[in-house]
């Protein structure tokens, strides 16, 4: 059995309403689209036809995938956190040791993740060495390119 996961209350409903869309607009889409193109007659080899089973396939797929990570979420409200450690939800800058490059990241659920966002996946590599770190705390974080040490220089809960 799959476990529950966080997410953020804003990543939650932005998958309610990618789920809403997919439910509500984009399933009787193709429900009409493949009435239409059984109208063309011969289905074997109607490409149409086979397209919209194809994207209806799709649809009904990710409207499952959606339902099932909907039940499994563990909604936190990131408002309500605080505290001197990082922890989910948080937003951590932090200091490049070696070059001097400072960084802003959120560290938010698997499904809320957008790096042009700065919010990265709590279970990646850099948010599990950050978690439960303070501000003032240096480590080294295994990375595809090698090893950064960084310098944890503060902690917010912000949305």
């Amino acid at each position: 059995m799959s476990e529950s996961y966080p997410i953020s209350i804003q990543g939650y409903e932005k998958l309610k309403k990618v789920l809403k869309k997919l439910t509500s607009t984009d399933r009787p889409a193709v429900v009409s689209a493949i009435s239409t193109a059984r109208e063309h007659g011969d289905l074997k080899e109607n490409a149409e036809y086979h397209a919209a089973k194809e994207q209806q396939g799709f649809i009904e797929g990710r409207i499952q995938e959606l339902n099932a990570k909907l039940a499994l979420a563990n909604v936190i409200d990131i408002t309500n956190l605080s505290g001197e450690k990082i922890v989910f939800g948080a937003t951590v800058t932090f200091v490049d040791v070696d070059t001097d490059e400072e960084k802003i990241y959120q560290l938010v659920g698997d499904y809320e993740s957008d790096i042009e966002q700065n919010k990265i996946s709590i279970s990646s590599p850099i948010a599990r060495a950050l978690v439960g770190k303070s501000v003032g705390d240096t480590l080294t974080i295994p990375i595809p390119k090698g090893k950064i040490e960084i310098e944890i220089l503060e902690i917010e809960f912000i949305v």
